[in-house]
């Protein structure tokens, strides 16, 4: 938009072509998918595309869009190794980097990432929590947030979490993915100088009920500062951890 206003102030350009030039501001209209191309400049975000169960087809087209029409990053989530390919394809056709991480099924084009803001942290009960960890940790990255993964630090062995005092106390944000009882979100709580996010995933056995117990569990925290996002939700949680590092003024360790 700011090349294309300066186009017409210069005169390069007609109002008519600029006109024309603005047609799918907002949004493209692709009878399937409205994609979003107003969202960088409404929100200074990236847009996400969820490619399940959209086709191989429609993904393609929703990515192709936002390529030719935007300049920020495209995170897709949950994506199939056939989504995956297909944004493969198109990255490579436009010179474009991608960064994935297949266990989660998130792919990501990199483009204008912003310069890492503030520091986010991510912490995991045990290893099984690692897919939703690795996507939360693409999204806080693609948003231009400073991102550190620490897995297996879960309330079976405390002394695992004691360890990593510091980082929790230093970070803006923690992320605390943990699934079975959940627990371990209020006890990070209790250590954060920053907000907590709770992130519940659906390991653990039969009365963990897919998620829902450490849901309940995260969104009954005793401790204070502690939010809860969606089960398996690693979109959601590091999309806000990103916002509040972003935002976050420098901080010594203390509450002065």
């Amino acid at each position: 938009m700011d090349r294309l206003l300066a186009d017409v102030a210069a005169g390069s350009i007609s109002a008519e072509e600029a006109a024309e030039a603005l047609r799918d501001l907002p949004f493209a209209d692709l009878g399937f998918a409205r994609v979003d191309h107003h969202r960088e400049l409404r929100q200074g975000v990236c847009e996400i595309v969820y490619a399940h169960p959209k086709s191989v087809e429609q993904v393609e087209a929703i990515v192709q869009e936002l390529i030719e029409g935007n300049e920020g990053p495209i995170l897709v989530t949950r994506a199939r190794e056939r989504h995956a390919a297909a944004v493969r394809r198109i990255a490579e056709r436009a010179g474009l980097p991608v960064v994935e991480r297949p266990r989660s099924g998130a792919i990501a084009v990199l483009r204008g990432v912003p310069e890492p803001i503030g520091v986010v942290l991510i912490v995991t009960a045990g290893t099984a929590d690692l897919p939703v960890a690795e996507e939360a940790e693409l999204v806080a990255a693609a948003l231009g947030a400073g991102v550190e993964v620490v897995a297996d630090v879960g309330v079976a062995g405390l002394h695992r979490l004691i360890a990593i005092r510091d980082p929790i106390r230093d970070a803006d944000a923690v992320v605390v993915v943990a699934g079975m009882e959940g627990a371990l979100a209020s006890v990070v709580g209790g250590l954060a100088t920053g907000p907590v996010i709770a992130c519940p995933t659906s390991v653990g056995y039969g009365a963990s009920f897919g998620g829902l117990a450490a849901l309940l569990s995260m969104l009954s925290s005793c401790t204070p500062g502690t939010v809860c996002v969606d089960i398996d939700d690693g979109v959601g949680a590091g999309y806000a951890a990103a916002l509040i590092a972003r935002r976050a003024a420098p901080r010594d360790g203390s509450l002065s």
